[in-house]
């Protein structure tokens, strides 16, 4: 790959952005929260450090949004399993803030997810930018090579589809 760069390159350049990305997104609840980001970044970082050279910025995002809903699901299992009785570790358990209703959601928001993938992967890529990366319409829009108005259209699509899945299981 003649135009790859390093995750390390990449981190460098692109932690203020991420940072930024994390504190606007869905599980910022308040000042307080900000160390809760902090820890979320940083947990994706320390993952994208393990993946393979990236092709460019475009696909660093991609896969920093797709690292982020993977630690977050991640973690909600693990609250679950241990709540369960399961003995499972949670490294994180304050760490990470609940954004979404409950771990039980997030974990049906992913199982959604992955039925979704298998019939339009795009309103996939869409939720993981707007919803676990925290990208804004137009941002999205340009990571994935399509206007802004069909991320919305797509956006409302994709949420209607996963809240449908999500009370049928």
């Amino acid at each position: 790959m003649a135009n790859s760069h390093s995750a390390e390159i990449l981190i460098t350049v692109l932690y203020t952005e991420l940072r930024r990305l994390a504190a606007r997104s869905h599980w910022r609840y308040g000042a307080g929260e900000t160390m809760r980001s902090t820890v979320l970044v940083s947990e994706t970082f320390l993952k994208l450090r393990a993946s393979p050279d990236f092709q460019d910025e475009r696909h660093f995002l991609r896969t920093a949004a797709l690292a982020m809903r993977q630690i977050l699901v991640n973690h909600a299992r693990a609250r679950l399993t241990a709540k369960r009785g399961g003995g499972a570790d949670v490294l994180l358990d304050d760490d990470l803030p609940v954004f979404w209703e409950s771990d039980e959601r997030l974990v049906a928001l992913d199982d959604a997810l992955r039925q979704l993938a298998l019939v339009n992967q795009r309103l996939v890529d869409i939720v993981e930018y707007r919803f676990f990366g925290g990208f804004s319409e137009a941002e999205t829009g340009e990571l994935l090579g399509i206007n802004e108005r069909t991320v919305r259209r797509e956006w409302v699509k994709a949420k209607a589809l996963l809240l449908d899945h999500m009370q049928d299981a």
